[in-house]
């Protein structure tokens, strides 16, 4: 029987960890090839190619190396791959699936998943996920869905997945949308259409840098009195509730949207920041008059994203025009 080519690079992260001394914290030192022979159903669907491309915490992955495995992943399916799968760790994976959903423009699904259980732990979820990402990536029905979270038997669309649990298995979520389709019985199941996307072109520059900072009570100015003269290209700010922010920072938002793009989300973690509901000095209403723009549904982190790229293609002109509250966004 002629077995359809799955494409699978491992990263490093949880799935690939393990303590190398009795009584030390686990660490980055499981293959790829190793964590496919834990899975040998996925070689019964396919043929498999799998590769290792780091073994590293992703806390420590960056654009510049990420944008080398989506070329890697491009070149899988130009060589045939009908799915690609990317297994890495889970602190930043919602922001690697955002970055790489911007930037695949392939039929064929981008499949990223993880674990959070370590390979040496008793009822490790590594091989589960992976095996998981492989039906949906060799599944007909997860075409033209661009790139998805597959994690403890849901599917994720890229841009609405958050990690919201720091430790349980269950850590992974989309708020308000829910998962877009699950694993029942081996089976992939979607529960709603694939709904529009944007795409960028690859950024020509990668030396751009977005500032994020978080408002809180009481929070003084320092840092963001700095960021000009610190040389950042954008600045992303997690603000209150619907996008608020102190009376005292409003000044200084003021002069540095005069320079640079700055972007005002929700520290939340569900939601949308509002448009036209509160007038107050720091209100959405007051800091779009002073030139912020707001983020829509998209969480500090992934905004963040969206600006780096822009700026990196020279297109953050556009920027307005990606910041509408499409909850798929």
């Amino acid at each position: 029987m002629n077995l359809p080519k799955l494409a699978i690079a491992a990263l490093g992260g949880t799935m690939s960890m393990q303590a190398t001394h009795a009584g030390e914290g686990v660490i980055p030192t499981v293959s790829g090839e190793t964590l496919l022979s834990a899975v040998p159903e996925l070689s019964k669907m396919a043929r498999v190619a799998v590769e290792t491309l780091g073994l590293m915490p992703s806390a420590s992955l960056n654009f510049e190396f990420l944008l080398s495995v989506l070329s890697w992943a491009k070149c899988q399916v130009e060589q045939g791959a009908i799915g690609v799968i990317i297994t890495q760790g889970t602190d930043t994976l919602e922001e690697t699936a955002t970055l790489f959903d911007y930037l695949w423009d392939q039929d064929e699904p981008l499949i990223l998943t993880g674990a959070m259980r370590s390979a040496a732990q008793a009822g490790a979820d590594g091989p589960a996920n992976l095996l998981d990402a492989g039906r949906v990536a060799l599944a007909e029905k997860s075409r033209n869905r661009g790139v998805q979270v597959v994690m403890n038997g849901q599917i994720h669309q890229a841009k609405a997945v958050r990690k919201t649990d720091s430790l349980a298995l269950q850590a992974f979520s989309s708020p308000i949308v829910g998962p877009v389709g699950m694993l029942l019985e081996g089976t992939v199941h979607y529960l709603r259409e694939p709904s529009q996307r944007t795409l960028l072109p690859l950024p020509h520059m990668t030396t751009q840098n977005i500032a994020m900072l978080e408002v809180s009570l009481s929070a003084d100015t320092l840092m963001l009195e700095n960021i000009l003269e610190l040389g950042y290209d954008g600045l992303v700010i997690a603000g209150f509730g619907a996008g608020h922010v102190s009376e005292s920072w409003v000044a200084v938002i003021e002069k540095i949207a005069k320079v640079i793009p700055v972007l005002i989300a929700t520290r939340t973690g569900s939601g949308a920041t509002a448009r036209g509901s509160y007038g107050f000095i720091g209100s959405e209403m007051d800091l779009t008059r002073k030139g912020a723009l707001m983020a829509g549904f998209l969480c500090p982190r992934k905004a963040r994203i969206l600006l780096w790229l822009l700026i990196g293609c020279e297109r953050q002109g556009e920027l307005a025009s990606h910041l509408n509250n499409d909850i798929h966004r």
